[in-house]
């Protein structure tokens, strides 16, 4: 959804100048990362030295600090209402709704009634799920998954998919928008439809590379109903919620009639004041979950208590401390949960979004120490991202410094490290085979160096705004400056093969772009070409106009005449077709709801319309060899040259951005 994430690799405003429409990418800083997308915490850069707290964590003093930050950051950030929970040693130490759960009766949120989305949070409990069943030998986490499916995942040369893929998110599933969220309720399909008629091509292969999979999680909670004989929702209530007595908690959509009144409302902003309808997730294992936060802090409990009446504590130790360490030393993911370790303490958690809740989780394990907080607004420009992530740093501080905090010092390779580094990268978690690639095209991120030898990327930024900037630690590990994310290189061969940060590294890497692929390169290249058609298709008129006006005859006949004049209309015609491809996107990833089969007839016609570009190109060709064959001036052959390198430079944008793709998947 709409999270730190997507802040951090929002898309330029360049696509905005070369598509003439500002709009796009507006559209595309909002959809980069789909719905159900968690987020990790932030960096700590320019947040205020949080003071340890005298006696160390007390309800009394937990309560005051919550209270001089949630009320006044929730004003600030334009917020409706909160609830946080803290447990420690098994017991809740503190639980506390903040604002309103509806604003327009005023109802406060109360934490052991009032039921907030948690959105990806609920992956984790698919994944304990999965663990019960891994306890009780009825799965294996390295088993083909086809081996407990009634569909089979087609084969891939890179291996077969096991739940242990699945639960580290490297399974290899290129990502899916269509179905994820709905509000409508006929339209909602059940998750048996919705996994078979939406099955994603695999891009990676199965164990090698994080790409964070709302599909594969959903995959994993229709595993669990197949084994166990029961729906998904029976085997939560039975299995998790009646164990924990988590009373007010499902995964029922829409939300039974006896937790409806109590179902805070969803907003953007609190100053808008329209709630948004219930969001069906369709993916109901990776993110269908409502809850109160008392019901979040007993699930916090079990796993702080060695799975607790969930599970024995050797499967939870295994859920907690098996690490897919992808790009060491940065934080790892788990089994379905991922590292958040901070201040030198070992902490896991999940985040997540639904597009109005935005939620966070983390447990200190080793302290026995959790944290919950859940929010029904998305805020002004995001700021819910902002609230839990400086949460959670500041919680941490306050309760678990650093006690031995040492800055190491810039390595003397950091300029030739740092030269081998920089470039354009995109996202494996991303779309490869549809008309979402044309997005990833244009939010590439060029990661640089400064003068003084660090690594800096201008979408990725500080709470201030400013660029965050990273020095060499260790070769090729990075840290940042005043702060505690890390990124990393994977070399091969003095070749950068991945990059990736904290906090995203667990769930998603970054992957260098191949120079045809280059926005440096073609975005540039594509403006060009679109005001070399604009002239083209603009002109044509005016000048009719102006021979019209002094009574001068038009100075071409026959074939020059004629290629003259089809150039010219298939100029404006290009323009149209770009120009509704980008509407067709603005008007998709600006309401995720939108994203169902209902796309298929303008999409299919779109895909068709392929022939106008490819038409122009030929007639292109012919309107030049026309003109370098007749008596033009020169001006005239070399523009006929400028037009046929402006539609071979838009084919190329269209193809790398698989807009001539015919797949109806995305």
């Amino acid at each position: 959804m709409f999270d730190r994430i997507r802040r951090r690799f929002a898309v330029p405003a360049l696509i905005g100048a070369s598509l003439g429409l500002a709009g796009f990418s507006a559209a595309w800083a909002q959809s980069e990362t789909q719905p159900l997308t968690p987020e990790p915490a932030a960096s700590e850069t320019d947040m205020p030295e949080i003071e340890p707290a005298e006696g160390g964590l007390t309800r009394d003093d937990v309560e005051g600090f919550l209270d001089g930050f949630v009320p006044y950051a929730l004003s600030e950030g334009d917020i409706a209402g909160a609830v946080v929970t803290v447990v420690e040693d098994g017991e809740i130490l503190l639980s506390k709704g903040y604002g309103y759960s509806d604003l327009e009766t005023r109802a406060p949120v109360d934490p052991a009634r009032t039921l907030f989305r948690p959105g990806s949070i609920s992956k984790l409990f698919t994944w304990t799920a999965v663990m019960q069943l891994v306890q009780s030998g009825d799965v294996s986490l390295d088993e083909d998954v086809n081996a407990y499916l009634d569909f089979e995942i087609p084969e891939h040369e890179g291996g077969p998919i096991t739940l242990r893929h699945v639960m580290t998110h490297t399974a290899g599933f290129e990502e899916t928008a269509k179905w994820i969220l709905l509000e409508d309720l006929e339209q909602f399909p059940d998750l048996e439809t919705y996994l078979k008629e939406n099955l994603p091509p695999r891009v990676f292969d199965s164990g090698t590379m994080p790409a964070y999979s709302n599909y594969a999680t959903a995959l994993a909670g229709y595993i669990v109903a197949q084994v166990s004989g029961v729906s998904f929702d029976d085997y939560l209530d039975a299995n998790i919620f009646d164990p924990l007595g988590m009373t007010r908690s499902t995964f029922r959509q829409p939300i039974p009639d006896d937790l409806d009144a109590e179902m805070s409302k969803g907003y953007m902003t609190a100053s808008d004041g329209e709630p948004r309808e219930f969001e069906l997730v369709t993916p109901a294992p990776a993110g269908s979950l409502s809850a109160t936060g008392e019901d979040m802090g007993r699930f916090m409990i079990a796993h702080l208590q060695g799975g607790g009446a969930l599970l024995d504590s050797a499967t939870a130790e295994q859920m907690h401390t098996t690490a897919d360490r992808k790009f060491p030393p940065l934080n790892a993911m788990m089994l379905g949960f991922y590292e958040q370790d901070r201040n030198g303490y070992s902490v896991i958690g999940h985040g997540g979004d639904t597009i109005a809740f935005h939620s966070d989780l983390s447990l200190f394990l080793d302290e026995g120490v959790g944290l919950y907080i859940s929010m029904n607004s998305a805020g002004a420009e995001g700021a819910s991202g902002k609230i839990r992530s400086a949460l959670y740093e500041a919680f941490a501080d306050r309760y678990f410094p650093d006690e031995d905090e040492q800055d190491a010092p810039t390595l003397d390779t950091a300029a030739e490290h740092g030269a081998m580094v920089a470039g354009l990268y995109e996202s494996s978690r991303g779309s490869f085979h549809n008309f979402l690639t044309s997005l990833s095209l244009v939010g590439q991120l060029k990661v640089s160096m400064n003068e003084d030898n660090e690594l800096i990327a201008p979408l990725i930024t500080e709470t201030s705004g400013a660029p965050t900037r990273w020095r060499e630690v260790e070769p090729f590990v990075w840290q940042a400056v005043n702060g505690q994310d890390r990124l990393t290189a994977k070399m091969e061969d003095g070749e950068v093969v991945a990059l990736t940060m904290e906090p995203v590294s667990p769930i998603m890497a970054l992957l260098p772009v191949p120079w045809w692929k280059s926005s440096g390169l073609l975005m540039p290249l594509l403006v060009v070409a679109l005001i070399a058609l604009a002239l083209t298709a603009l002109l044509w008129p005016v000048r009719a106009i102006v021979r019209w006006r002094y009574r001068s005859p038009f100075p071409l006949e026959g074939r020059t005449a004629a290629a003259y004049r089809a150039v010219r209309a298939v100029s404006g015609l290009t323009l149209v077709y770009l120009g509704l491809w980008a509407f067709l996107i603005i008007f998709l990833m600006s309401d995720f709801t939108r994203l169902t089969d209902a796309t298929h007839l303008p999409l299919r016609l779109l895909q068709f319309a392929m022939i106008i570009p490819l038409g122009g190109l030929v007639l292109s060709l012919w309107n030049a060899f026309q003109v370098w064959t007749g008596a033009s001036s020169w001006f005239g052959k070399l523009w006929s040259v400028v037009l046929v390198v402006a539609f071979l430079i838009v084919i190329w944008f269209a193809s790398a951005g698989n807009l001539f793709s015919f797949t109806l998947q995305f």
